[in-house]
């Protein structure tokens, strides 16, 4: 969630994206959503393989840019095949 209406995503999407790649994921895709009064969330979709275990130091690296507001994960899938 961004800090307020004028935070560029797409510039806090290209910074996430290079922490999930150190973090070692992947980047999979995003989307803009519009949440309230002009203010619009960044959902980040990823993959990374479970044996990394918790997403709470990337939540922490994405979550002190400039710019963040907050950071939540709100779904956790495993794949099979």
């Amino acid at each position: 969630m961004p800090s307020d209406t004028s935070v560029d995503l797409k510039a806090v999407e290209k910074k996430a994206g290079s922490y999930i790649s150190s973090f070692g994921g992947k980047f999979a895709r995003s989307e803009i959503q519009p949440v309230a009064f002009g203010l619009n969330a960044l959902v980040i979709y990823l993959i990374m393989d479970e044996k990394i275990g918790s997403t709470e130091r990337l939540e922490h690296s994405i979550s002190s840019m400039q710019g963040v507001n907050s950071v939540e994960v709100t779904d956790v899938r495993r794949s099979i095949g």
